[in-house]
């Protein structure tokens, strides 16, 4: 199944978004929904906010005063982080209870209006935000939730920063105010699903990469890929745990300034290669299918393409586990190699001697664009076309920059 995360300040619109994925065929998991329940009466976790809170935060029929309760917590850091204490791992086990319950191949939206906040954005396959400027989040509490203006600050002042979101979003949804007009929101969800979610779901239920170019197709320097990079990386840290001994953000995309096609390389470090492929398998859980069969690293010097796998010249490369994107709209790449593979330390040294080298990385572009540009550039010639230059480049890698060495 795929699961979306979706979130957004409080008064954004996140509900709105939620119904219309519901009527779109998505199986929705509403942790406020959820946050109600485990803390229904007669409940322990009722009975430990009670405990905590005293019975001032109950209502006279015996049930939570939501009310009562937020203007404690919205009011006290201290206050607010003991009751997610008690409530967060309540609505955890039960909202794993009901995304296992979904049917298999479903869209899984978990509705997690904390999402940012308790760090759970890494495990969801693709988090959506939806996102109003502060002043109209205000607006819409006072004037449709009735709110005092004072504890609709409050509120906003406890979730995530617009920025914090940001770095989160997969997708970002803007919901401004409207004075007159449709409403664009049913539309950009309607496209989402339709473009993104339903071809990603389909994707991992066939456990197969979402299409790409055959031929090399390369794009201007784009300052978001950093961030989307970070967001793959916490997606595959979260898989492989203690398994990865790193994982870090390589290949052209990884370089400031430098034009690259449109794909994100990841690099995972594992002990061994039977790790390195258990992990691969496992990557399912962050959108990322390990692509079947033999997998290589050309060493230095070694033949720049192999027409048969069945005699590749072992001396000349060296085995790893290999994962693409079932996402079709983020191509990734993850790599993931034993620590006995030299490879690993190769791809490190020529990422960084281009950062802090002008002359190399205005060298490789240019190469990079006659490889492109060539009448059969498809992506396996474009990758062998610059064995020579990599080569070179690591040569004066090695001379220049520290030797890369494993965390810990």
């Amino acid at each position: 199944m795929l699961r979306v995360g979706l979130t957004g300040g409080i008064g954004a619109g996140k509900s709105t978004v939620a119904r219309r994925l519901v009527e779109r065929g998505a199986v929705l998991v509403d942790a406020d929904v959820v946050a109600r329940e485990v803390v229904r009466p007669g409940t322990p976790g009722l009975a430990a906010v009670v405990d905590r809170f005293t019975a001032g935060v109950l209502a006279p029929d015996g049930s939570l005063d939501r009310a009562a309760l937020g203007r404690i917590v919205f009011a006290d850091a201290a206050a607010r982080a003991e009751l997610n204490a008690i409530v967060h791992p309540l609505v955890a086990a039960r909202r794993a209870e009901l995304v296992a319950a979904a049917p298999a191949g479903a869209v899984v939206v978990e509705d997690v209006p904390l999402l940012v906040e308790t760090g759970l954005a890494p495990r969801s396959h693709l988090v959506v935000v939806v996102h109003a400027d502060a002043a109209e989040r205000e607006r819409r509490l006072v004037t449709e939730r009735g709110m005092s203006p004072a504890d609709a600050r409050a509120r906003l002042a406890a979730q995530a920063s617009d920025a914090e979101r940001r770095a989160a979003a997969d997708v970002w949804l803007d919901n401004p105010r409207r004075h007159d007009g449709p409403d664009p929101l049913p539309g950009l969800v309607d496209a989402l699903w339709d473009e993104r979610l339903v071809p990603y779901a389909r994707h991992l239920a066939a456990r197969e990469r979402a299409p790409r170019p055959q031929r090399a197709v390369l794009v201007a320097p784009d300052p978001g890929w950093p961030a989307e990079a970070a967001r793959a990386i916490a997606r595959v840290r979260h898989v492989a745990g203690e398994r990865a001994l790193s994982v870090e953000h390589t290949g052209s995309t990884a370089v400031p300034g430098l034009l690259a096609k449109d794909v994100l390389d990841l690099q995972v470090v594992t002990a061994d290669l039977a790790t390195a492929g258990r992990v691969a398998d496992d990557l399912l859980a962050a959108g990322l299918v390990r692509q079947a069969g033999r997998w290589w690293d050309r060493l230095p010097g070694g033949a720049a393409t192999v027409d048969d796998a069945s005699t590749v010249n072992r001396a000349s490369t060296v085995d790893k586990a290999f994962a693409a994107n079932a996402d079709p709209a983020r191509a990734v790449n993850c790599h993931v190699r034993p620590a006995t593979s030299p490879v690993w330390r190769h791809v490190l040294l020529f990422r960084d001697r281009l950062r802090t080298d002008a002359g190399d990385r205005a060298a490789y572009a240019a190469l990079k664009q006659r490889l492109a540009a060539a009448p059969h550039a498809d992506v396996d010639a474009y990758a062998a076309g610059k064995s020579s230059f990599v080569d070179a480049v690591l040569e004066r890698a090695a001379a220049t920059l520290p030797r890369p060495e494993l965390p810990g």
